[in-house]
């Protein structure tokens, strides 16, 4: 394979990595993946939780706001 072609195959995959992948599509279901990509971003950027704080708890308030905790509730089976 030439270098063109693995260029021209490297950039199939990134248009095919555009697609929402499940992850993706339970972040957005819960109407917070705003609040989760900037949480996540200042992880990225800091490498420190506790730098994130303020990222944190707005997450935690969309989370709460958006009746997410159901979601994530202990069920006894």
């Amino acid at each position: 394979m030439s270098s063109g072609e693995k260029k021209a195959s490297n950039n199939e995959a990134v248009v095919d990595d555009d697609e929402p992948d499940e992850w993706d599509k339970r972040i957005f279901s819960t109407g917070c993946s705003d609040e989760n990509a900037k949480m996540t971003d200042c992880y990225y950027n800091t490498k420190d939780w506790r730098a994130c704080k303020k990222e944190m708890e707005a997450f935690r308030e969309c989370w709460k706001r958006a009746g997410n905790d159901k979601r994530t509730e202990m069920k006894d089976a």
